[in-house]
């Protein structure tokens, strides 16, 4: 079979890559398919054409495959949020941990490392803290909403279309959001309909309402609500902010954060708070930490304490020990580990969590954290004292080979890698195998119905 572009062709999905779609091979020519599971026959069009591989979009499924679930969300074939909702999740679970076997084999180079299975999420739905709704002033009709003629394509706020920066779907109901959130998102629906101001357009950059952030304390079970606007109308947001304190206890901060930036991305200029603190607090274990708008804070809080207990099985502190942590953030690693170690250091680029990082050591009252703002390249060669025990836990992008050059130079005992992304996880371990034994990586499911795994790495010195 010769595959065109822009022609459609039937294919058999046999397989999911890496990246959550499906596969299928006329012929042994790899083609990549969103929205399809293992088994499904469809009918699909070239959309991207290499020598070596191709790209398909999704018209119909001829023949729906046995793994092929109904998802829960209705959103779910068409918002960029849960892809993998009609797969079940003991399946999801599979695949993820085969990812991460195939990442280490075919781009690491690493065929016998020991991956065990994955540790699996408590909640596969309302699992996530903080989730970030956009505005639209012509928001994107689903199927059905076409064909009602009642329906306007008028303000919608929720979340994008996959592929698009401009295309907001007008999410009712989220099913991985905790349930009082989609009541505070449809009253905010409402005000903002009958406010006579209109949604953000990201094509000309016009109309006032942007986005609303919404976070959630487990341990707590508070709320933090952000309206983020293009400009000022305290009057506005204020009655919004009123309305919401009255009819939610839970509601323990509201702001206003204003942004001109032509970005679609929710980050302020300025910050105004309208109710309560300007943070909420959340407990990973015994510790506490302050949630400000815009820190970093893993998104499944529940499974974060299962991560981070791996982590401190893996780094198997006595009390007498050196910990090094790169990439530290708001220093929730360190605060955890601090009570099992002599000292822990924290690198962190970003001032603002450096700040986080030594205001949330204070609240514990831990006096063992030091945290020191940077590039890692540079402050590392700074730092006399030389770490028995490094904690790397990266972006997405993995380590800068600079940084692994360091890491290699200074030669602790042991490396425990946290990472969000098996490709990069792969690619730097390979360069830290000539001097470091793999022992094991353990996978543990941050994010159910995506193609996302976190996992924990152990590293020997050899």
């Amino acid at each position: 079979m010769t595959i065109k572009k822009r022609k459609a062709y039937e294919l058999e999905i046999i397989d999911l890559a890496f990246g959550g779609r499906g596969l299928a091979k006329p012929d042994g020519f790899p083609i990549f398919i969103d929205r399809c599971v293992p088994g499904d026959v469809v009918f699909a069009k070239i959309t991207k054409k290499k020598k070596s591989w191709a790209e398909g979009k999704l018209i119909e499924i001829l023949k729906q495959s046995p793994l092929r679930n109904q998802g829960k969300c209705q959103y779910c074939n068409f918002c960029g949020g849960c892809k993998w909702q009609q797969i079940g999740y003991d399946i999801q679970l599979e695949y993820k941990k085969r990812h991460v076997i195939e990442s280490m084999a075919h781009i690491g180079g690493l065929k016998d490392v020991r991956v065990n299975d994955v540790i699996p999420s408590d909640r596969i739905y309302e699992y996530r803290n903080k989730m970030e709704f956009s505005c639209s002033s012509k928001r994107w009709l689903l199927p059905w909403e076409l064909e009602n003629e009642e329906i306007k394509k008028d303000f919608g706020i929720g979340l994008h279309v996959p592929g698009t920066f401009d295309k907001v779907i007008d999410i009712k109901q989220c099913e991985i959001m905790p349930a009082l959130g989609n009541k505070i998102l449809e009253d905010v629906r409402v005000f903002i309909k009958e406010s006579g101001l209109s949604g953000y357009n990201l094509k000309n950059h016009e109309g006032f309402w942007r986005f609303l952030m919404l976070r959630h304390s487990v341990a707590f079970d508070t709320w933090m609500v952000n309206v983020v606007t293009r400009v000022k109308k305290i009057d506005v947001v204020q009655n919004l902010a009123d309305l919401l304190a009255q009819k939610y206890p839970q509601v323990k901060s509201i702001l206003n954060s204003i942004t001109d930036s032509k970005s679609g991305v929710a980050f302020d200029k300025e910050e105004i708070i309208l109710f309560g603190e300007d943070h909420i607090k959340e407990k990973l274990g015994k510790f506490e930490f302050k949630i400000s708008a815009n820190s970093f804070f893993q998104t499944n809080t529940r499974s974060c304490e299962k991560l981070y207990s791996k982590v401190s099985e893996y780094a198997a502190l006595t009390g007498n020990e050196i910990v090094m942590d790169l990439y530290s953030g708001t220093g929730t690693i360190p605060i955890w580990l601090s009570d099992q170690a002599k000292m822990v250091y924290g690198i962190e680029i970003v001032k603002s969590a450096v700040i986080d990082a030594r205001q949330n050591a204070g609240l514990n009252g831990i006096e063992n954290c030091e945290f020191f703002e940077g590039d890692i390249k540079d402050v590392l060669p700074r730092l006399k004292q030389k770490p028995d025990v490094m904690i790397i836990d990266p972006p997405r992008v993995g380590m800068h080979k600079d940084v692994v050059g360091q890491v290699l130079l200074i030669g602790p005992e042991k490396i425990v890698y946290v990472s969000c992304n098996p490709a990069t996880l792969a690619r730097d371990l390979e360069m830290l195998a000539p001097e470091y034994e793999i022992r094991e990586i353990q996978p543990i499911d941050m994010f159910p119905h995506t193609y996302h795994i976190e996992s924990v790495a152990l590293l020997i010195k050899k």
